[in-house]
């Protein structure tokens, strides 16, 4: 999907990947953080991407096989041309391998939708980061400790958090006029609907483009008209449990 409307956000999160530098990225869910980091990770041989890590277990394992797919000599020389020999590995080897490649490489680390990390999953990035001399990207809902958890101590200073915000108001407003151009949204009370999508929306992107969605669907569709209410329902009662995962 094309990026709309994020130069400077794409400009800040790309110079903070080519220097190497650890960051809490957080802004509301839909805001499109993991939009920004696809476009921008393959521009980067060095980025390590692991989403939703549950454990340091699932860390460990997850960033060993990302190792060991990139061919990382460490992990090669330990685990040698099998990457099914990582899978018989306890936690505490898993451990000693990553860590092994992390202080002989030169890597960063992003960890896409952390939620409410426990101090346990903190104390692992914390070594990471301190005795690895591994940056990490920690990307959150929000800069607070109900979203942040744990990791928040470890990048106190505002110059090591990066806000990505919901859109203003006339960008969103042109953000779905798009959204519904690209989608071939039409219907006779259009105009209204888009009204209510931007409104209600708060300027968040991912709101909007599934709001958009919604309008396209059959079920909320009658006489040429799209039904507001119901599809606003629906959406709201999809959208809470979202954010309640």
């Amino acid at each position: 999907m094309r990026i709309f409307s994020r130069v400077d956000e794409l400009e800040s999160l790309r110079k903070r990947l080519a220097e190497r530098r650890s960051t809490l990225v957080h802004g509301p869910s839909g805001v499109g953080k993991t939009l920004l980091l696809d476009h921008l990770i393959p521009e980067f041989s060095h980025v390590l991407y692991c989403p939703a890590p549950s454990s340091p277990l699932a860390l460990f394992r997850r960033l060993a096989q990302l190792l060991a797919a990139r061919r990382d000599p460490t992990v090669l020389r330990i685990c040698g041309a099998r990457p099914g020999a990582l899978l018989g590995k306890s936690a505490i080897s898993l451990k000693g391998i990553v860590s092994d490649a992390l202080r002989a490489g030169t890597y960063l680390i992003v960890l896409d939708h952390l939620n409410r990390p426990s101090s346990a999953m903190a104390s692992a990035i914390a070594e990471i980061m301190l005795s690895c001399s591994t940056p990490v990207v920690a990307v959150v809902r929000s800069a607070h400790m109900e979203d942040a958890g744990y990791v928040l101590p470890l990048l106190p200073d505002r110059s090591e958090r990066l806000a990505i915000r919901n859109f203003d108001s006339e960008t969103a407003r042109a953000f779905a006029v798009e959204v519904s151009s690209r989608q071939q949204l039409e219907a006779a009370n259009l105009s209204g609907i888009l009204a209510n999508i931007i409104r209600c929306a708060q300027g968040n992107p991912g709101a909007i483009l599934r709001m958009v969605a919604m309008a396209r669907l059959p079920k909320y569709r009658l006489d040429g008209h799209i039904k507001w209410s119901p599809l606003y329902i629906d959406f709201l009662m999809e959208w809470v449990a979202a954010q309640a995962v």
